[in-house]
């Protein structure tokens, strides 16, 4: 990826780089959508990314079916990325279809999910959030054997897990 698709490398590796997770971060109730992926989102989209839905069907005997997918979180230049921060893990399924699905039509060609790493359920019962991430919400241990299953398909698949190391007290 780094050499097909630099900028989108750059964009990436500068996000992880300049990334902190914050204790308000965790703390504050996200509703529709939490600090953390907000924070996310609003740097990629600075750099030009965008939220994006494709309109997909089926033409048979030119009979039309649509075939809806999901939107992605952040896509530039055929790179697609999900935030999946503390959802419930079977949106990890709805991703990895989304990504063979759009893989196999061409229009993704490579898939990134960044999610958090089991490192961080310490930090979060410390602060009284444990229960609020718990065993059947978003985290790597959930998204790995997913991975492994060959849930992506033929998608090339990129998976960052945001560690207690990108804590910080504030």
């Amino acid at each position: 990826m780094k050499y097909d698709f630099p900028q989108e490398w750059n964009d990436m590796t500068a996000l992880l780089e300049h990334f902190r997770l914050c204790k308000s971060d965790i703390v504050t109730p996200g509703g529709r959508k939490s600090p953390i992926s907000s924070k996310i989102d609003t740097f990629l989209y600075e750099r030009g990314w965008t939220e994006k839905h494709f309109d997909t069907s089926i033409i048979v005997d030119h009979d039309r079916y649509d075939s809806p997918t999901h939107k992605i979180d952040c896509y530039k230049n055929n790179i697609a990325i999900e935030i999946e921060w503390n959802n419930k893990d079977p949106f990890y399924d709805r991703d990895l279809n989304n990504f063979r699905l759009l893989f196999d039509l061409r229009v993704v060609s490579v898939g990134v999910i960044i999610t958090r790493s089991d490192s961080l359920q310490e930090i979060f019962n410390r602060l009284g959030k444990g229960a609020s991430y718990g065993a059947s919400t978003t985290h790597m241990s959930k998204l790995l054997p997913r991975i492994e299953g060959g849930g992506g398909g033929g998608c090339p698949l990129l998976v960052f897990g945001i560690t207690d190391k990108n804590y910080t007290e504030e």
